[in-house]
């Protein structure tokens, strides 16, 4: 889950990195009152979930209250990267001497986190690390022990920061390590953290991706989602905790099991075929889950087949195939289903099936076969 800038920037606050003061306006009239405010030049920066909003013009200097209402109206409203523009963060100019990127992510062939500095602030760390690698300085954290602050000095020191810059540098590495450990975020960063003209470190852009398997413990933290970022498809996918990822393919695939369901991606493939989702129904998943994933399926007009692939241990094959029938009356398609039950229950499930005139299969290979031939005699639906 991606926070916005305004949020992330809060979250920072809390652990004591320092931010500029601001506020969040979805009218060019609250942005002037919040530049009024600040009695102050602003920047006027758009709030949406991408990056490129500089090169988009999504971010602007203002120099009077008159002028943030008049920019913000320019913004509000305006496209970046296909997403509309719904509100802005205005926030006190800051005097940038230098700029700093830090940031905290897992590294999972590690198994821990790792901290990282650069002396290259304000450009994406991916791109410093393609055009010169050697100015990214990473430690990993021992999660156990902490971030220690010998592991901040070490890398104050690879990037060249003063010494009086140090104490204050030591105060924001481990707010946002400790931001980053209680948040259960799996990537904080601040992009730059700028050294301003007077000598103090303010982190003027706020990063952070939350991992969603520890969002049950972070109930204040999942009301931050922004629902205008996600499709009606996703939406729905959340509200019966299915995992769903849409892509561009023609035969949608309906799989109990990340594993199994890359699985069934990879034969689709193989076979010739392309997936038009990754779809997880998870282990327990009843009849009205499985209706709700048929729907969501079937929703997309790319779809040109549909291929189950149901293992069944928690889930039961027959339980999975009265939701696909109750699915199929409360939906009027044309579109070839192939099923693959295998597990408990899978004679009876099977029987379910073959009496509604579906296409089963006992193994994978068969059945990514046949719905891949399904989808190339299938014509363009409407």
């Amino acid at each position: 889950m991606k926070l916005q800038e305004h949020q992330s920037k809060r979250i920072f606050a809390r652990y004591g990195v320092p931010v500029p003061e601001g506020g969040v306006a979805t009218t060019p009239q609250e942005a002037r009152e919040i530049a009024a405010r600040l009695g102050k030049p602003v920047v006027v920066k758009a709030q949406v979930l991408v990056g490129g909003r500089g090169k988009a013009g999504g971010i602007k200097l203002a120099e009077t209250p008159e002028e943030g209402g008049a920019i913000a109206a320019q913004i509000l409203g305006m496209d970046v990267r296909g997403l509309p523009v719904r509100s802005v963060l205005v926030e006190e100019a800051a005097d940038i001497a230098s700029e700093i990127y830090l940031g905290v992510v897992v590294d999972r062939a590690a198994r821990r986190p790792v901290m990282m500095a650069s002396s290259e602030g304000g450009i994406e760390i991916e791109e410093v690390a393609r055009r010169t690698p050697e100015r990214i300085i990473k430690v990993p954290v021992d999660p156990f022990l902490g971030l220690r602050d010998y592991q901040v000095r070490e890398m104050a020191y690879g990037i060249g920061l003063e010494y009086d810059l140090m104490p204050g540098f030591v105060k924001v590495a481990r707010g946002l390590y400790t931001a980053f450990v209680e948040c259960d975020a799996s990537l904080a960063e601040i992009n730059p953290l700028v050294v301003t003209g007077d000598g103090a470190l303010l982190a003027v852009d706020a990063k952070v991706l939350l991992d969603d398997n520890a969002l049950f413990r972070h109930p204040d933290l999942a009301g931050m989602r922004d629902l205008h970022e996600d499709t009606p498809a996703e939406r729905e996918a959340r509200s019966y905790d299915i995992s769903y990822v849409q892509l561009d393919g023609t035969i949608g695939c309906m799989v109990n099991g990340a594993g199994l369901a890359m699985a069934t991606m990879d034969l689709t493939k193989l076979y010739g075929g392309a997936p038009a989702n990754f779809l997880d129904i998870g282990g327990g998943a009843k009849a009205d889950t499985v209706a709700a994933a048929l729907r969501l399926i079937l929703s997309d007009k790319n779809v040109k087949a549909v291929l189950f692939n149901i293992f069944g241990g928690i889930t039961r094959c027959d339980e999975v195939a009265r939701g696909i029938l109750a699915a199929l009356e409360g939906v009027e398609t044309d579109v070839p289903m192939i099923a693959r039950l295998v597990g408990t229950n899978e004679q009876e499930g099977r029987r379910l099936l073959a009496e509604a005139k579906m296409i089963t299969a006992v193994t994978l290979e068969e059945a990514a076969q046949k719905a891949v031939a399904a989808a190339s005699a299938c014509g363009g639906r409407t």
